[in-house]
């Protein structure tokens, strides 16, 4: 029985401390300790390849993601995102087109609205609100001329978001469900469609089996279902008709986990895409990176 105890306050420590499993491709409502930082590195690798006119269109994209969380009191956390992206575009006449640098930085908060704990257990639900500012460049060109909105590293436009986020973590397993919603805003003479999402994540331990007190780390199987709406974008004041839509993802993956350390990867695959127009279709998105508590 002791044993027991030992083993559970070890896991639950880990749990209040921000080192379990939590979601790889959205936000988890569990805690960032009071005056305590995480930095998260994330590479994400997407390709759209599936062209339904069947005459070689291309893009991929790589970004490199770095996230900082602080966490101002028990119940919020203020997050900062700055990526930085490498873009390339085959066109319809086989040239090729790509940008590099700094995108827009992301800035958002997320405050707990309800909370429950138990004996190895606990539930969260908080509201996520941010902003993302139009500090990347985008205004970058080629031989070509101006390059087109979706190769530029920036948007342009202030865009802000709101959502919510259902986190309960027990010993041998995760579960988190957020729903989002991003309004994004004119700048060049080009509007994004605005975007609804649908995240859930479900993570499992497999390693180790059985807890110990030298239990110094924790293996979990992840699986995300991700469904994304998107408006159709805007040019010029008028719709772009090979745009938006819905695209549901499936998520596997896996995640290395200690009181201070998360390793991760996950392969989002597309299993529904029900686009407009001969909008290109996604083949996959790669998600890999770690998180370090401080």
């Amino acid at each position: 029985m002791i044993g027991q105890r030992v083993c559970a306050s070890l896991a639950f420590s880990l749990v209040a401390g921000q080192a379990i499993a939590a979601p790889i491709t959205f936000n988890t409502g569990l805690p960032v300790g009071q005056g305590k930082f995480i930095v998260r590195e994330q590479i994400v690798v997407s390709r759209s390849g599936d062209d339904p006119l069947g005459m070689g269109r291309k893009t991929d994209s790589r970004s490199l993601l770095s996230v900082v969380a602080y966490g101002v009191s028990a119940k919020l956390a203020l997050f900062t995102v700055l990526p930085y992206t490498s873009k390339r575009a085959e066109s319809l006449v086989g040239s090729e087109r790509s940008s590099d640098g700094w995108g827009d930085l992301t800035v958002f908060g997320r405050y707990t609205l309800y909370q429950r704990d138990w004996s190895g257990r606990t539930l969260r639900v908080a509201g996520i609100a941010g902003l993302k500012a139009p500090t990347g460049s985008d205004n970058e060109s080629d031989a070509l001329g101006r390059l087109p909105a979706a190769l530029q590293p920036g948007t342009g436009s202030w865009d802000g978001f709101v959502g919510g986020v259902v986190s309960y973590q027990t010993l041998a397993f995760g579960l988190d469900a957020q729903l989002s919603y991003r309004q994004n805003r004119e700048a060049n003479g080009f509007e994004a469609g605005n975007e609804t999402r649908l995240d859930v994540s479900y993570q499992h331990r497999l390693r180790p089996s059985a807890l110990t007190a030298d239990t110094r780390g924790f293996l979990y199987g992840v699986l995300e279902l991700n469904t994304v709406y998107r408006d159709q974008n805007k040019q010029n004041g008028g719709s772009v008709d090979d745009s938006g839509g819905t695209t549901v993802f499936i998520t596997p993956g896996v995640q290395y986990a200690t009181r201070k350390l998360i390793a991760e990867i996950a392969v989002q695959i597309p299993i529904v895409q029900n686009l407009k127009g001969n909008a290109l279709e996604n083949d996959f998105v790669v998600h890999a990176g770690f998180r370090i508590n401080f």
